[in-house]
Order: structure tokens, then sequence, then C-alpha cells
């Protein structure tokens, strides 16, 4: 299966949902879980749709656990600064 959403798609969609987690009170810790197992399913199931994908795919894949985790916080702290227009 392939993702076909353009890069600012998907930083908006994620920093949608990132907002509604925020906003029902889901902690930072329970989002960045979320968020690692989330990658972990997209990494795993889902064809890369575009060039940034495909380098967050490749990232992901020679990442250890714990640079997965970097990676969240890094991606997450991105899509936070997306405008939600």
């Amino acid at each position: 299966m392939e993702l076909s959403v353009s890069w600012h798609q998907w930083k908006k969609m994620l920093h949608q949902a990132v907002n509604v987690a925020e906003f029902v009170g889901v902690s930072d810790e329970h989002i960045n879980e979320l968020a690692c197992r989330i990658g972990d399913f997209l990494a795993n199931k889902i064809d890369p749709g575009n060039r940034e994908q495909r380098l967050l795919n490749e990232l992901w894949n020679e990442a250890g656990e714990d640079e997965k985790k970097v990676l969240t916080r890094l991606i997450i702290r991105m899509v936070d600064k997306t405008e939600s227009i």
C-alpha cells in the first residue's frame, strides 16, 4: 500500500493529530509512544509516497529503538510548528 499524500499534507495531518491528542489530555510521553508505534506500522506496511517519506522510512529502518524515539520526538516537534490552516 502506498501513502500518496504530499509532504505538506502529511505534516498538517500529523499536526492536527498531535493537537487533538494534547487537547484531550494525552501526555507527551504517551503521544511519543503512540507515534513510535505508528512509525513502525508505516515503515513496515506502507510504501512511502514521496521523497521525504522515503527518507524518513530509510532513517527509521536504520535506527535503533532509542534513535527511533529521538526521531519521533523530532518529527512531533517539527509538525507542532506546522500551520493548521
